[in-house]
């Protein structure tokens, strides 16, 4: 358990304390995709979603869950979120919607946890929008892309 952060010696849960950790600018992006009946694609895509325009609505609710991050996740510490950014694209090569979530804060601990709500809750929005003409769309690929800052410096995924 020694290479697991989040545990202690005795292996119980506990937030990890950063107190000695550097201040330094961070950034973490990530993402995922909603894959969806080509029936569902042409209702986003044509603005004709009932519930409203899907994709603004979604890309506000990522930016809401990027926020709400330490309330949903237990052992993450709340901090100062300086920018969200949530891009979501129509691909008709899914078909569906792609996400991508992108955090940024200058603090003592990454923003990975951050971004990947942001994607998370953008994707669930997208599914809550139209579910009631595709129950069967298909949540995916939800990963960190990049992180960068602090000590372990800059991460990218192959």
């Amino acid at each position: 358990m020694a290479d697991l952060t989040h545990f202690d010696a005795k292996g119980d849960a506990h937030m990890v304390d950063v107190s000695d950790k550097a201040v330094t600018a961070r950034v973490a992006v990530a993402a995922g995709h909603v894959k969806m009946a080509r029936e569902t694609y042409d209702i986003i895509s044509q603005g004709r979603a009932s519930k409203g325009d899907v994709l603004p609505v979604a890309r506000l609710a990522g930016i809401m869950g990027a926020k709400k991050t330490p309330e949903l996740i237990p052992l993450c510490h709340p901090l100062p979120v300086t920018r969200v950014a949530v891009e979501l694209t129509l691909d008709e090569t899914l078909p569906g919607v792609r996400i991508e979530g992108t955090v940024k804060t200058t603090g003592q601990t990454g923003v990975e946890m951050e971004a990947l709500t942001a994607v998370s809750t953008a994707a669930l929005t997208v599914y809550d929008m139209v579910k009631a003409v595709d129950r069967a769309m298909e949540i995916g690929g939800i990963r960190v892309l990049l992180k960068d800052g602090g000590k372990s410096g800059l991460y990218e995924a192959s």
